[in-house]
């Protein structure tokens, strides 16, 4: 992708490639942090990686991935560790890299609040510690739990270690009956070069960096090896509480310093954007000097009622942005260039590199994009890179930054050498050997194989028992490889017939590497445990392009159940039945989404596929929140016009939270109409079709005490 082309002005086909791009970067970099303690990139650019793939999703919302990185945070916690449910979420942060973005967070938060430019609005500036994020609960003044942030739902139990922490209270005075304290547990730098000295002496492991060790020593299995590791741990929010802690961010935490925790004496209180950025440049400055690891600075609305108010997206909260530090170069050999096929076909290069470390991360992996990018051009032909191809053996630049990480930024053709040759962009897949078809005005070349391609089978595989997906436990993706290159399971249907086919199945699973009698019953009795499934996650396992997690909720709890949705999608391959307008008309669904979804259906070879794991599963009805007394419960509502007391955000999410059904369009299923001033066509066809209109104080009066 060109480095001139911003996401303003994409194409939907260099769109499409860059999520492609960006869910692979992601999947790798959560494994690789979360799961093995050994990150392959920072906090920062992880952060940032989301950040352009959650902005591109909101420009081309119909391209959204089934495995978006929007709808993930963190990883799957470690089964050497007991899970903890967290009664809050623990979610991540949206970012910021310049001054810029840092007004048009205000911005944001001023529009979805109604407040004028002038209005009041202040904020907390804290340091981003470079550490391991952990959640402490406490009952009646008492540590009773402690677990890492996992998947934001789901965490390690790590309260025997957390014990160990100095920094960490093992009782409090004077706080809520439930109060979940939640900061980050870190290591000095000081703590940390001594540590790997005493590790040296020892023989035993060494650590990259300050983070790795703290999240190393915090998942230890043996409390005694955490309880000898110098950690740290500083506190900075809150998860469920009882009762608030005061009515602002920075009293709040101040309290929580007199409870006994350790709160960053660098969180400042500030009157807008350019205080924000005035901290965010002494603490910057202040960087070297602090002897442990940050790589940004958190802002935060002050006022809790005004977070309230915003509220939070998926994954990350309206009220907090992480502002980072400047991105990071270095220069090392391309080794190889690989094309990996992903799930619905494309071709995308992976450069291979001589690892190289690029501000404290070894980076051996990065982006080509696509081979228009190999080439030195972008997709209407234009130079990048003054030109430069890239070829396997040149001395490449690693461009370690918060929109495009990691990836090859430049060539230095003085060390190129002079047997190098032009790489050719494989026409057919690698794998399968089918054609790969580069359709026009598309960055992607894909393979045409669909499901006798073993790649696009096998990822389509990994989808279905992917976390949100199915979910069985010990069929993850190294077991769907092994399994369908032994030719056990070709489809997901096959998934569920491994059982009757091989009997017990055990005598020919637990003689496997890896396997047991034990757990191999455990697998058969895990896939069983899956026959009966939500029918979100059941619409998400099929990976049908562009139809994500969060899409997969809307459908569900729209159509309620399989035979109601599949009858949907049946009817609405025909853009004139209303089922097509019903479809289309669910907020967050757009045209392109129920275009894959009714061709999904419509495809002979895919219906049948559908139908062969439909007859093993029982689906269970999508149910709502429990909103009895609601008046709108079950109705589908219609905003439209300039709301002037509340924002349209905060309508949409209050109609929701009351049971309603949001739409985007009025049609005779319409039940209200909302109509602000300014309100135009959707007016006019609600009182063709007879539709409930009120204008905003009726909707107010309507909603009051519900």
């Amino acid at each position: 992708m060109s480095d001139t082309i911003t996401i303003a002005e994409m194409t939907e086909p260099q769109a499409r490639a860059e999520l492609a791009r960006l869910a692979d970067v992601l999947g790798d970099a959560n494994r690789a942090y979360h799961g093995e303690d050994a990150p392959q990139i920072s906090d920062a650019d992880y952060d940032a990686l989301k950040r352009r793939n959650a902005e591109i999703e909101a420009r081309f919302p119909a391209l959204k991935r089934d495995d978006s990185p929007s709808d993930q945070v963190g990883a799957e916690p470690s089964e050497g560790f007991s899970k903890l449910r967290h009664a809050v979420s623990m979610l991540s942060l949206s970012n910021a890299f310049d001054a810029e973005e840092v007004d048009d967070f205000d911005a944001r938060i001023r529009k979805y609040l109604g407040l004028g430019a002038d209005a009041a609005l202040r904020y907390t500036a804290e340091p981003k510690i470079d550490g391991l994020s952990l959640s402490l609960r406490y009952e009646d003044g008492a540590l009773v739990s402690a677990a890492t942030r996992g998947d934001g739902q789901v965490g390690e139990n790590v309260t025997a270690n957390a014990q160990t922490i100095d920094d960490i209270p093992q009782r409090i005075k004077n706080g809520p009956a439930i109060l979940e304290v939640r900061g980050e547990v870190y290591m000095s730098h000081a703590d940390f070069e001594a540590l790997n000295a005493r590790q040296t002496e020892r023989g035993g492991k060494t650590f990259a960096n300050p983070r790795n060790a703290a999240a190393g020593s915090l998942r230890q299995l043996d409390a005694s090896i955490t309880r000898a590791r110098p950690l740290r741990f500083f506190a900075y929010t809150w998860g469920e509480i009882s009762e608030p802690l005061a009515e602002t961010q920075m009293a709040a935490i101040e309290r929580l310093a007199q409870m006994g925790f350790q709160t960053n004496p660098l969180t400042n209180l500030s009157d807008g954007p350019a205080d924000l950025l005035a901290h965010y440049a002494k603490i910057e400055q202040l960087r070297s000097q602090l002897g442990y690891d940050i790589d940004g600075v958190v802002y935060k609305v002050d006022d809790l009622a005004l977070q309230g108010r915003l509220g939070f997206r998926s994954t990350t909260p309206r009220w907090a942005i992480a502002h980072k530090f400047p991105a990071e170069l270095a220069w090392t050999r391309l080794e190889a260039i690989d094309i990996q096929v992903g799930r619905t076909g494309a071709l995308s290069p992976v450069a291979r590199l001589a690892p190289v470390t690029v501000g404290g991360v070894v980076v051996s992996n990065a982006t080509l994009h696509n081979e228009d990018y190999i080439a030195g051009r972008d997709s209407k032909g234009g130079e990048i890179r003054a030109g430069k191809d890239i070829r396997v053996g040149d001395w490449v630049q690693v461009y370690r930054a918060g929109d495009v990480i990691p990836k090859v930024a430049d060539v230095d053709l003085s060390k190129r050498p002079d047997t190098s040759k032009p790489y050719v962009f494989p026409e057919l897949c690698p794998e399968c050997g089918s054609d790969a078809i580069r359709e026009p005005g598309d960055a992607v070349r894909r393979c045409s194989g669909g499901l006798i391609c073993p790649a696009q089978a096998v990822e389509k595989l990994k989808h279905f028992v992917s976390r949100s997906a199915f979910d069985i436990d010990g069929l993850g993706a190294k077991q769907v490889e092994q399994f369908h290159t032994d030719g056990w399971i070709a489809e997901p249907a096959d998934i569920f017939t491994l059982r009757e086919r091989f009997g017990t199945g055990l005598q020919q699973l637990k003689n496997r590497e890896g396997w047991g009698e034990k757990s191999a019953s455990n697998l058969f009795d895990a896939i069983d445990a899956r026959r009966d499934i939500e029918l979100a996650r059941l619409i998400f396992g099929l990976g049908i392009r562009h139809v994500g997690e969060a899409a997969s909720n809307l459908l569900a709890l729209h159509y309620g159940t399989w035979t109601a949705f599949a009858e949907a999608m049946d009817a609405a391959a025909d853009p004139e039945n209303e089922a097509w307008g019903d479809l289309t008309g669910i907020d967050g669904v757009g045209a392109v989404m129920a275009g894959s979804l009714t061709a999904t259906f419509a495809q002979d070879t895919e219906r049948a596929a559908i139908d062969r794991l439909i007859a093993h599963l029982q689906v269970q009805t999508a149910e709502r929140p429990d909103t009895s007394g609601s008046p709108v419960a079950g109705k589908i509502v219609v905003f439209t016009g300039t709301l002037e007391k509340m924002t349209r955000a905060e309508a949409k999410a209050r109609a929701e939270s009351l049971g309603a059904k949001v739409s985007g369009s009025v049609s005779a299923k319409t039940d209200i109409l909302v109509a602000g001033p300014g309100a135009g066509s959707k007016a006019k066809k609600a009182i063709e079709l007879g539709i409930e209109t009120l204008d905003e104080d009726g909707w107010l009066a309507l909603i009051e005490g519900a």
